[in-house]
């Protein structure tokens, strides 16, 4: 880890309140990459939805067909792995909800 980082960590250690240490020391929490990596993916999720009120013509199918068998396969890997990631688990299976939706309005309109 950088030092940068750990000076980081360490001060903000010093503010964390004992309701929240469990949280902060998990082996997934905001200590770790396994806690930081999720939380920006959120922003695919948040793009996602952003194209809801896009016209079906405009969004790209073989986008939305990566980023939701991404999405299922990280999916499964996040309750494999030790430990858990449900912080992984449910940002992937937001993005697979997310473009299974976008894929099903592309097959209907081309019905």
């Amino acid at each position: 880890m950088s030092k940068l980082y750990k000076t980081i960590i360490s001060v903000a250690d010093k503010f964390v309140p004992n309701l929240m240490r469990p949280l902060w020391e998990h082996p997934a929490g905001p200590k770790t990459i396994f806690f930081w990596a999720p939380m920006f993916k959120w922003s695919l999720v948040l793009a996602g939805l952003g194209d809801i009120n896009r016209p079906v013509e405009s969004l790209s199918v073989s986008q939305c067909v990566s980023l939701a068998t991404t999405s299922l396969i990280w999916s499964k890997y996040s309750l494999a792995i030790i430990p858990k990631n449900y912080s992984l688990f449910s940002v992937n299976f937001f993005l697979l909800l997310t473009n299974a939706y976008q894929l099903s309005r592309i097959y209907i309109l081309k019905k």
